[in-house]
């Protein structure tokens, strides 16, 4: 059941107007004005940067949720992976690499793992946009706040920001000195040790943070009895301001991360799989006998692998920003470089020895992404007459791999039968071969944008803007393989190489109205753009060396923002409707009697839906946060291969990902207890619908409903320390972060909460 009830869709037809609020009280940078900030009964402003311009929340005229870095401290949430579940409108892809996941913002994102493919939404990190998925899934630290900006983003933030953007701004240092230790421990083996300083003057300041944080794993491989679907992770992050002369801010930003992650290519969760073009389900008990003794189902937290899956990930990123401030303008230049490396090894037949059934394969890795961003803008200051912001943006991105699968197998085996009928290859030849691929991919973009609102009164303002952007794309792939004949090894193929060059303009225009001063409404139609695109990866052939056409948005939002109650509640909306044409998508084609995927131009598809962020302090010591998201995400028209099946026309049908509804709500009570000694009473809720996961409509490929329940408690000193007990998912509901289909058996991915566990956190601030 989930923990409240299900809103009619009529009612919040009665809401359709736009927007989204603040998840926590800490999610500003900028100072409440005092007066505001010393009434404990009203809610704190929140000020974002979506606009890349500081401004009010609830003067923005899109639709931005916020969550602040003491809410995700206190509810133990240090990745996006965590976080999106605190976000109906954002939903995330889990996978056995890093370099295989996503981000999904009200039902879009990229289902594609290649290369030279783009994301749909684009993580920001303190102005640097990142252009790689698998960059995403680092450690936070020194978090200030997340916004979530939703719809098509690019006139601001370019080209792999169609379905919206996560903006990461950490915090800046702070003048004076002092620092934090904060350590957590969990069952399960789980510990995260955080610590940092800060000090300095006006002019001159910095901070130093450190991160290291270990979980054994909560799932058992039966071969040797050891913990995978764990991690190991370290990280650092350095921060430095500094005023040479009183218009002029720089801001250096050095960061590292370290992890190796064991999470298993899929844990058995079922043997009946359906199979394209029919969909129909079969049994395999073959399957069920090899991977014994463990017994798939949806609640199977074992796996029999010979092999351990592991995935060693390193980020790395430099930027200096320069703020000139002008009486009338402030300049800014952000320069940055990005590095990511990654290296996987997956067990992609998940099964401890080979039989003449199942071959075994063993896949091998490498990634080394690097990138260069510039932007240069200029910015109004204050309200003027016509407020703006404008600049150039230049890109320049990197992306090499090579990728090798050993392939054992004995189809010639004569060994007896067992009775389960796998026949092992204990007699008879065994055959062994390799594939070995080196491909990559080049991107350069370019972009000249701007944004300005007129305000024609203090209560009527307009906003417009433009983006025009050219990118250049272009790849290269060989593979080389051995004459072993073996399925998956792949054939030979000499180097191959393609370019491609697209222009594009994307932009944004609507009317913003002051209704009270506390009551803003806005509309808004958006165009977005994602660019061109190549399908490269292991089994690259030379049916898939076409580009793929850019894939473009169409969006209309409109929105209502207040403050009610004298500031003691908080009220957003949000009602939009967007087009993607030019899909870009993976579907299954039967050639020659074989099963083959192409990376295509799918056709349309649609989102659609209405949101509503609610943020209350009902009393002092109290404060209530309501998020809640309908949205329908459905195929509208999808462009089937000449002669495919006709289980290939899933027209209507949803977009992976993409739950119909999600929600969560989130409580905090501070009880005083003495002068210097405070309880804290935390618990949050989140709840979502069923999700498909295959865009073919799988038929076993889903998560059916579900809803987490977590609770924290905290005593805090004035003296600067706390102790808190914090519990996950007390409900002790299994679930998944994704369902998919191998071929030969259905796979789950167990998120860390995949059952109830508790913990400690101890923090010390001095």
């Amino acid at each position: 059941m989930p923990f409240a009830p299900r809103i009619p869709a009529f009612r919040l037809s009665l809401l359709a107007l736009a927007a989204s609020t603040a998840f926590g009280a800490q999610a500003q940078s900028a100072e409440a004005p005092k007066d505001e900030a010393k009434d404990p009964t009203k809610l704190e402003a929140v000020v974002v940067t979506a606009t890349k311009r500081i401004q009010p929340l609830q003067k923005t005229p899109l639709a931005v949720s916020v969550i602040g870095g003491g809410a995700l401290e206190e509810m133990n949430l240090n990745n996006l992976s965590t976080i999106t579940a605190q976000l109906p409108t954002v939903n995330y892809r889990s996978n056995a690499s890093n370099k295989d996941s996503a981000l999904f913002i009200r039902g879009v994102g990229t289902i594609s793992t290649s290369p030279g493919v783009e994301p749909t939404v684009s993580m920001v990190l303190d102005g640097v946009v990142t252009a790689r998925p698998g960059q995403a899934t680092l450690d936070l630290v020194e978090v200030d706040r997340i916004e979530i900006l939703r719809g098509p983003q690019g006139t601001l933030f370019g080209k792999n920001s169609s379905a919206g953007v996560i903006n990461i701004v950490t915090r800046p240092a702070a003048k004076g000195k002092g620092g934090y230790l904060d350590l957590s421990a969990f069952q399960g083996g789980e510990h995260r040790i955080r610590a940092g300083v800060f000090g300095g003057t006006s002019e001159l300041r910095g901070s130093l943070s450190l991160m290291s944080a270990k979980f054994d794993g909560n799932v058992t491989n039966v071969a040797d009895g050891s913990k995978v679907n764990g991690y190991d992770r370290d990280g650092v992050r350095g921060r430095v301001e500094f005023q040479p002369m009183r218009e002029m801010k720089v801001t250096l930003i050095a960061d590292y991360t370290r992890s190796k992650d064991t999470t298993p290519t899929g844990v058995p969760y079922g043997t009946d799989v359906a199979t394209y073009p029919t969909n129909a389900v079969t049994a395999n008990p073959l399957y069920a006998a090899a991977v014994a003794p463990v017994i798939p189902s949806p609640t199977n937290r074992q796996i029999n692998s010979e092999m351990l899956t592991r995935v060693t990930d390193t980020n790395q990123g430099l930027s200096t920003q320069v703020d000139y401030t002008l009486p009338s303008v402030t300049l800014t230049s952000i320069t940055a470089h990005r590095g990511w490396e990654n290296h996987q090894f997956q067990d992609q037949d998940r099964l401890p020895k080979p039989y003449r059934q199942f071959a075994q394969l063993a896949d091998e890795g490498t990634l080394d992404f690097s990138q260069f961003t510039q932007e240069l803008r200029v910015a109004s200051n204050g309200k003027q007459t016509f407020d703006y912001v404008a600049g150039l943006f230049y890109f320049d991105g990197k992306n090499d791999e090579v990728y090798r699968r050993d392939v054992t197998a004995c189809p010639a085996s004569t060994a007896a039968a067992l009775p389960s009928g796998l026949v092992p290859c204990t007699a008879g030849p065994v055959v062994t071969g390799n594939g070995v691929a080196t491909y990559g991919v080049r991107s350069k973009s370019k972009a000249l944008f701007g944004e300005g609102t007129m305000n024609f009164s203090p209560e009527l303002r307009t906003i417009a803007g433009l983006r025009y952007t050219q990118d250049e794309l272009s790849y290269y792939h060989g593979r080389v393989a051995s004459a072993s004949g073996l399925s998956g090894v792949g054939a030979t193929r000499a180097p191959v190489t393609g370019s491609t060059d697209v222009d594009a303009v994307s932009g944004r225009f609507g009317p913003q109205y002051d209704i009270t001063p506390d009551m803003m409404a806005y509309a808004t139609y958006s165009r977005g753009y994602k660019g061109p695109a190549y399908n490269v990866f292991f089994n690259m052939s030379p049916t898939q060396d076409n580009v793929l056409a850019p894939e473009k948005s169409k969006s209309y939002e409109i929105g209502l923002k207040s403050e009610l109650l004298d500031r003691r509640l908080r009220v957003n909306l949000a009602a939009f409707d967007t087009e993607y044409n030019g899909y870009q998508a993976n579907v299954p084609d039967l050639v020659n009697g074989t099963i083959v995927t192409r990376l295509i131009n799918a056709g349309e598809v649609s989102t659609k839906g209405i949101e509503m962020d609610l943020t209350a302090r009902p009393t002092a010591g109290l404060n209530v946060s309501f998020n809640v998201a309908n949205i329908k995400a459905r195929v509208k028209n999808f462009n089937c291969p000449p002669g495919a099946a006709a289980s290939c026309n899933i027209n209507g049908k949803p977009l992976p990902f993409s739950p119909d509804w999600k929600a969560s709500l989130r409580l905090k009570y501070t009880q005083t207890l003495t002068d210097s000694l405070s309880l804290d009473y935390g618990f949050d809720a989140t709840w979502q619908t069923k999700v498909q996961f295959d865009l073919q409509q799988q038929p076993n490929s889903f998560q059916p409903e579900y809803t987490i329940y977590n609770a924290r408690v905290a005593l805090q000193s004035t003296d600067g320390w706390s102790v808190a007990l914090i519990g996950r998912n007390l409900g002790d509901k299994s679930y998944a972060t994704l369902v998919q289909n191998s071929g030969s058996n259905i796979n789950r991915y167990v998120p860390r909460d995949d059952r109830r566990y508790f913990g400690v956190n101890l923090r010390y601030d001095f």
